[in-house]
């Protein structure tokens, strides 16, 4: 599963949360791994970070973590400002469909070619149509004189679509994700951290 970890519109102070937020899961998980981040003004800091999780090796409760959290402390950069409630914004995802092409999800249907093409073409069954079962995608082949060569290049023409649907799937993905950057929303946090140890006071179960 993907998470995304977000500082929305928020200052430098939430740009930090978002990096101590992101420290506190990478404990979690010796697999978690951060696939994009958009970095803040410090270092150390991020606008949006988005990891990769996997579910079962993760200890918290990804319900439970999904929504806005709040940190409470006093600002590291600006010590006489007086607010010291600082949001962040959790998304969890599923990661972005993607299969797999195999000979075996593959159904294979003879057919007569048309056109011009001699007596071989009229009589002989050298074309097929090949339906991917998993995508529903089907293509056709004809050029080849047999029926061999044939299912060679439906095959091949089955790969290269079911690639551009991977791709596609995931730049649809990637950018649905990235539109929930700006989508903060404070108030009734489902957790709440408190200075800058970022040590947890609140964790509510859904």
């Amino acid at each position: 599963m993907w998470m995304q970890i977000s500082s929305g519109k928020g200052p430098v102070e939430c740009e930090l949360a978002v990096g101590l937020f992101l420290k506190t899961i990478l404990k979690e998980s010796k697999t978690t791994r951060v696939i994009d981040s958009v970095t803040g003004h410090y270092n150390g800091t991020f606008k949006s970070v988005l990891i990769s999780i996997d579910p079962q090796e993760f200890k918290g409760d990804t319900d439970s973590t999904k929504g806005t959290i709040l940190w409470i402390c006093q600002s590291p950069y600006r010590p006489n400002h007086r607010r010291k409630n600082w949001y962040i914004n959790i998304e969890v995802y599923q990661s972005a469909e993607r299969f797999n092409f195999k000979e075996n999800d593959v159904k294979i249907v003879a057919m007569r070619s048309s056109g011009p093409g001699g007596q071989n073409v009229n009589k002989v069954e050298t074309a097929v149509r090949a339906v991917h079962i998993p995508t529903g995608l089907t293509v056709t082949a004809s050029e080849e004189r047999s029926q061999y060569m044939n299912k060679k290049l439906a095959f091949a023409r089955l790969a290269s679509l079911i690639e551009g649907k991977n791709e596609d799937n995931n730049s649809s993905h990637k950018e649905s994700l990235w539109r929930q950057h700006n989508l903060l929303t404070r108030g009734n946090p489902m957790r709440v951290y408190e200075g800058k140890e970022f040590k947890p006071i609140l964790i509510l179960d859904n």
